[in-house]
């Protein structure tokens, strides 16, 4: 795990803050009851993978909790973990992906987008729904329903933003190697 230093400190705080905001504020309304599409699990996703898996847990599980507790349904731990879930699991990409080093092309977006669709497929599809019964005894149809509709718009936006914002970022760093000495 990377060290907890004051900018992994930072970054959590203003991951969990974009989170919150986005989540919040600019969010698009399903007609699944209780289920808005945003694009803060890009976000969340993008971050995690350049501060570690600890750090992504943390955005996760703060961010979500601070939206569910704005939303005014109150909070839905299931969910909440299942955000925690999947910003551990982009941590853990950013192991593979050197994003900080710039290392980003198309091997590394095909990591990024198959990694992003298995956890959010095992956040929305099996942590949340299934805590969701076990924990608030919720109608199994409505749950997995929700589940859907979650992965499917999450899998989207993080494919498309989440992977623009990795090009983006990578672009901005100086490879390894690409600084030469003047004599």
């Amino acid at each position: 795990m990377k060290n907890f230093a004051v900018k992994t400190i930072v970054a959590i705080g203003i991951g969990a803050a974009l989170f919150f905001v986005l989540s919040t504020y600019i969010a698009i309304p399903t007609p699944v009851p209780n289920l808005k599409l945003s694009v803060h699990y890009p976000v969340v996703g993008v971050m995690a993978m350049l501060f570690g898996p600890l750090a992504g847990c943390l955005m996760g599980l703060i961010g979500h909790f601070l939206s569910d507790l704005a939303s005014g349904w109150g909070v839905w731990w299931s969910w909440v973990a299942g955000s925690a879930f999947f910003g551990l699991a982009m941590g853990f990409v950013g192991y593979k992906i050197k994003l900080s080093n710039g290392e980003f092309g198309i091997k590394g977006a095909v990591i990024f987008n198959v990694v992003q669709v298995i956890a959010h497929l095992i956040s929305w599809g099996l942590i949340a729904p299934g805590l969701d019964i076990l924990i608030y005894n919720e109608p199994m149809e409505k749950i997995f329903l929700q589940g859907a509709v979650g992965s499917v718009g999450n899998i989207l936006s993080t494919a498309v933003v989440g992977t623009i914002l990795c090009f983006a970022y990578a672009s901005t760093r100086a490879k390894k190697g690409s600084l030469k000495k003047e004599d």
